[in-house]
């Protein structure tokens, strides 16, 4: 893509859980577009190979190694960006992971790193940045949630991803008018570590797409990818534990 048909050129990103899947192909998406990339993982070597790679494509990006489970990090993360590219445009809350173990076995520390990684992160980043964003009225917060913040399976996994959904979408209708979007992004299954072993679905390229496009043209929610090419499978699967939940039980204990 040429410098003059860029349509992110200027702006600058932070995109957390860089180092890997989702927030490492949109990471590169958002430098292929012209957007001035600041990478957050725990992972250094992942997050700084992702950067240089970046780079050797002609874009610009920083790599900064930051646990988003922990407040001063979160911190120090938006800090080194200004100070790096001046300001944050555009906020790309990917970070988080997936739990397996019943709720009854989950040690109470568990539970929390989950909460503070998967919620709580996106919500002070949320707040860091906004200041600056409301200020210069333009900016976009993009958040990464899931099929499982419509259906409810897993206790705190879903728990953590209807949290974010909803943080969203009320922190849309309080900053609208402000030059600010705020828009979410619900993906089903995709080719990420999450889900090692699961066959024939799309990989992180199409989200980081999606994630793209909603800097400059934002929307509420988006639900992605189809499965398995069968159109809005996800919607009727939402649709249908709204409406009949039990058939959704049934499956679940099938």
């Amino acid at each position: 893509m040429s410098k003059a048909n860029q349509p992110l050129a200027g702006e600058v990103a932070i995109v957390t859980g860089a180092s890997s899947g989702i927030g490492a192909a949109t990471a590169r998406e958002l430098a292929r577009q012209g957007a001035r990339v600041a990478l957050a993982a725990r992972r250094v070597d992942d997050l700084e190979a992702v950067a240089r790679a970046i780079k050797e494509a002609g874009g610009e990006a920083v790599a900064i190694p930051t646990d988003v489970g922990d407040e001063a990090q979160l911190t120090r993360l938006v800090e080194q960006t200004i100070e790096r590219f001046g300001r944050v445009d555009i906020l790309v809350n990917n970070a988080g992971y997936g739990w397996g173990e019943p709720i009854a076995r989950t040690p109470p520390e568990a539970i929390r790193r989950i909460v503070n990684v998967n919620l709580l992160s996106a919500m002070l980043l949320a707040r860091a940045v906004l200041p600056g964003m409301v200020e210069r009225r333009h900016g976009a917060i993009i958040s990464v949630a899931s099929v499982s913040g419509h259906l409810a399976i897993e206790p705190l996994y879903s728990g953590t991803k209807f949290g974010l959904r909803g943080f969203m979408l009320a922190l849309r209708r309080q900053l609208r008018g402000s030059g600010v979007s705020v828009s979410v992004v619900s993906p089903g299954f995709i080719r990420t570590a999450m889900n090692r072993g699961r066959k024939g679905i799309p990989g992180p390229e199409i989200i980081a797409r999606t994630i793209a496009r909603l800097v400059k043209h934002p929307r509420r929610e988006v639900i992605r990818p189809r499965f398995f090419y069968i159109p809005y499978f996800y919607h009727i699967a939402i649709w249908i534990d709204r409406f009949f939940p039990w058939l959704i039980d049934l499956v679940r204990a099938s």
